[in-house]
């Protein structure tokens, strides 16, 4: 009786050996890769199932959707492939564990595993970065900085306009989401934000407590102070050939009694190149602002008075004593100069 027993435990166990060798490379009911139920299946039959359900319908084109433009993300482009082969080994490992007994019994009841193994979803590196960086750059549009435009003898003051771009972070989650889940829309439409500029025509004025502008036309010269107009005196201006050169400038240097750096030009006859100390032979009186390296604004002696209102100088812009005092005494170095 007892070699009877011993026996049939003997054939039992055979029995179940055999029957657990022949389900080495079957998975437990119940295992789930990636959300595909591949309970029941060989490894080769789950890897084919679970490319078709879980990593195929992944492989498809993305759309960007601009005003202006679709910009398309190819599946040739993503490259979407998943680590299916490391995901089978687990899922292998998890439909042996256990002892032989237990691993027999849960094949012929049926019994059901509980293990959900999820399945990393690669795509090619960079790609998404760049599509980001190339919507963004196709949509970006620059802000406007108010800015102050001469017109004439004139300025005008011109508005700023805020500019515009996506918002890149949002777009790169949309498209993330879209490669790792199906379910995710592939057509994705850019979200707009505003850029505002940096100069607002409220700031203008405090960015400008002083502008000249030079009217050679009319022989004057404005003073505007925060933009508003606040003086203008009359002036002399170069002479044909020698023209004061039109342009926008900027006060360079200033200097209190100047001397006189003679140009090396053909009109400066044997004064060409020297340099003339304040006095009597000094035509500039008073006070010196340079605009244009060799031309300026600076004061005249009293008895060149009668040459204000035409075209006399050499380039520079000529005024009388006390009006270039005082322009001098409220322009900074970096005073806008235009001269019209």
């Amino acid at each position: 009786m007892l070699l009877a027993c011993v026996a049939l435990l003997g054939l039992i166990a055979g029995a179940a050996t055999l029957y657990d060798s022949t389900q080495a490379d079957r998975l437990a009911p119940g295992i789930r890769i990636g959300g595909v139920d591949v309970g029941g299946l060989d490894t080769e039959a789950a890897e084919r199932l679970v490319h078709a359900r879980a990593v195929a319908p992944k492989q498809r084109a993305l759309r960007v959707h601009t005003p202006a433009k679709t910009f398309v993300l190819s599946p040739a482009q993503l490259r979407v492939r998943a680590d299916i082969d490391e995901a089978l080994e687990h899922a292998l490992a998890d439909s042996r564990r256990g002892w032989l007994g237990a691993r027999v019994l849960r094949a012929v009841s049926g019994a059901k595993m509980q293990s959900s193994i999820p399945l990393a979803t690669r795509y090619a590196r960079g790609v998404l970065p760049r599509l980001v960086q190339e919507v963004a750059a196709f949509t970006y549009v620059a802000p406007v900085e108010a800015s102050v435009q001469p017109d004439g003898g004139a300025l005008r003051r011109v508005p700023e306009r805020m500019g515009s771009r996506i918002d890149a972070t949002a777009l790169h989650r949309s498209l993330e989401r879209a490669v790792q889940n199906r379910q995710r829309p592939a057509d994705i439409s850019v979200r707009m934000l505003a850029v505002a500029p940096t100069v607002t025509t409220d700031e203008l004025a405090a960015r400008y407590p002083a502008y000249i502008v030079v009217d050679r036309k009319n022989h004057v010269l404005r003073f505007y102070e925060n933009l508003e107009p606040l003086r203008s005196w009359p002036i002399a201006v170069g002479r044909a050939g020698l023209e004061t050169p039109a342009g926008l400038y900027d006060v360079q240097w200033k200097e209190t009694n100047p001397k006189w750096r003679v140009p090396n030009s053909e009109w400066a006859g044997d004064l060409a190149g020297k340099t003339i100390p304040p006095g009597p032979d000094n035509p500039i009186k008073a006070r010196w602002m340079a605009f244009n390296g060799g031309a300026g604004i600076h004061g005249i002696d009293p008895g060149a008075y009668s040459s204000l209102g035409t075209d006399a100088s050499h380039g520079c812009v000529r005024m009388r004593i006390p009006d270039v005092i005082s322009l001098y005494a409220r322009s900074p170095v970096g005073t806008p100069v235009y001269v019209a």
